[in-house]
């Protein structure tokens, strides 16, 4: 099975924690020269220090609360360097009712994630068409086959992500390209810490308690760590991968009640 990446370009969004960062360093371990976006400069620094591999490692400072300035940076570095692997990655809204959210929540929401998103694509892509090869991999959530309660905004979002990018595995097949969503369930992170700090105080229990709680829904009996969900997004963007275009993979340990 051929997972070497040598010679392939990675852009990872959101790379400076939690499961960008990991599928960041399983790329570089795979042989790919690895491109990291996040708004924290020493935070960059920091995560490139630990990619190994043999590759050659850079970084771009963006912030997607300013997708035009996203796209002058991703525009003005695509023009020089090919690409031939896109992880889209983006930190979800905050929590709250649908009912509840103001109209500007959305907005906000489907400009960091969808426009942003859309962006990139537009700036990679002639690139991946050259090179015969492209990998576009989002970074989603579960809540695409099933809403999760108290996640009105994220979950709005996430469904228009993933139709996005089933539509955009239609168009770009016929180049080399495939356009995958990688699902993650419960994965310790800094957002999912906050979700359990947020049951808890909704509910009276103390974190402890509200985690058992969500891992009583888990048939694996435990949270993921990022490092398992990087290793679906390193396989999606391998060789290896080639046939695999327009599916949501869910990496949650079987929670999703849906096929």
């Amino acid at each position: 099975m051929n997972l070497d990446l040598t010679g392939k370009r990675a852009v990872v969004c959101g790379s400076t924690q939690g499961i960008g960062k990991a599928s960041a360093i399983e790329l570089a371990l795979m042989g790919a020269d690895v491109t990291l976006i996040a708004r924290d400069e020493q935070k960059l620094k920091n995560v490139i220090q630990e990619l190994g591999g043999k590759g050659k490692h850079s970084y771009l400072v963006a912030d997607f609360t300013s997708p035009e300035t996203l796209k002058q940076k991703i525009t003005e570095f695509a023009a020089t360097n090919a690409i031939h692997i896109l992880i889209n990655n983006t930190g979800g809204p905050p929590g709250g009712q649908a009912i509840d959210a103001q109209p500007e929540e959305f907005v906000k929401a489907f400009s960091n994630h969808l426009l942003c998103n859309h962006i990139l694509v537009q700036a990679v892509v002639p690139s991946m068409k050259k090179e015969k090869f492209g990998r576009i991999i989002n970074i989603i959530s579960t809540s695409v086959k099933i809403p999760i309660r108290g996640l009105g905004v994220s979950n709005t979002t996430r469904g228009a992500v993933a139709n996005w990018s089933k539509t955009l595995s239609l168009e770009l097949a016929p180049f080399g390209i495939t356009v995958n969503n990688v699902l993650p369930g419960a994965t310790m992170t800094g957002r999912l810490e906050s979700i359990i700090k947020t049951n808890a105080q909704k509910n009276d229990k103390t974190f402890d308690e509200a985690k058992a709680d969500m891992i009583k829904e888990i048939p694996a009996g435990r949270i993921s760590e990022a490092h398992e969900v990087a290793a679906a997004v390193a396989f999606l963007a391998s060789p290896a991968a080639g046939y695999i275009n327009g599916v949501n993979i869910p990496v949650d340990g079987g929670r999703t009640g849906s096929l």
